[in-house]
């Protein structure tokens, strides 16, 4: 079976960088991340990939594994690396590879509005802070693929992932320990705005204490250690979160994020499996409060 993966992960490479016929089905998310580096006009000069087995399922004949990818990609005279990891399902039959397919990704659906959105109210000192974008930028990178200890970790990471961004930038908590107040997480209890997609959303877009964000009308008013959130239905819940962490040859935003994890990601995410054309975003620059 190992070996039979190791194959099918070679093809599916193979296919990409040099655009030939696949054995299995094409993969739709490769030909749109193909798509995306056409229109940007930048192109994947390498792409390497390391699967490993994490498990079996209906005794052996589904292997659940993951697989590193990563694109060295050259737009105009930059190159740069964007890695992500899939996590894939493989079915066998009589030793035979029949399918393999990408799990979609897990994204946040919930919509939980918080009972303090963040207003200033009588009561609440001002909190000043310098936001240190190099620093959260930093946690990002040592961070995107794996998991700090120091923090729980949630099945749909992708919030909490970038709140300890921030929290790294310098960010100042606040609200605790009521979950529906402030921005914050405290030994094995958090706030919604710290680990709910659309909460942080939500919490960004309003807060005036402590934790603060102006909300800019295009990506490309962005700069490092600022977020993205995604509503990738365009219903009004937004189910995901990314950090800026470099920015391409035209100076759009690259990206890292978890929940699959990815480093240096195109903004858009119309590579993603979640991608819908009604997709929207919300940009936030973060503030300081000096």
């Amino acid at each position: 079976m190992k070996e039979l993966l190791q194959e099918r992960l070679a093809e599916r490479i193979e296919g990409f960088v040099n655009g030939k016929r696949e054995i299995q089905p094409s993969c739709s998310k490769f030909a749109q991340k193909k798509e995306l580096f056409h229109r940007r006009e930048a192109e994947v000069v390498k792409l390497k990939g390391k699967g490993k087995i994490k498990g079996y399922l209906q005794d052996k004949t589904r292997v659940y594994y993951v697989v590193h990818l990563e694109y060295l990609v050259r737009q105009g005279e930059q190159y740069y690396i964007e890695e992500e990891v899939e996590e894939r399902v493989a079915s066998f039959y009589q030793g035979k590879l029949q399918r393999d397919e990408e799990l979609k990704p897990h994204y946040s659906s919930i919509t939980i509005e918080e009972e303090d959105s963040g207003q200033q109210r009588v009561g609440y000192e001002r909190i000043t802070y310098q936001y240190d974008r190099l620093k959260a930028v930093q946690y990002a990178e040592k961070w995107w693929n794996s998991y700090n200890p120091a923090y729980k970790s949630f099945d749909v990471d992708c919030t909490n992932f970038i709140s300890q961004c921030l929290r790294a930038g310098g960010a100042p908590m606040r609200g605790m320990p009521s979950r529906g107040k402030g921005w914050w997480m405290s030994g094995n209890n958090w706030s919604y705005s710290w680990s709910v997609a659309n909460a942080l959303k939500v919490y960004l877009g309003s807060s005036i204490v402590g934790l603060r964000a102006k909300t800019v009308s295009s990506a490309e008013q962005l700069t490092y250690g600022d977020v993205i959130c995604y509503d990738f239905e365009g219903d009004g819940r937004y189910n995901h979160n990314t950090i800026v962490t470099g920015f391409d040859a035209v100076g759009m935003p690259l990206v890292n994020a978890h929940t699959t994890n990815s480093r240096m990601r195109y903004w858009s995410y119309e590579d993603s499996t979640a991608y819908t054309p009604n997709i929207q975003y919300k940009f936030f620059s973060i503030q300081d409060d000096r």
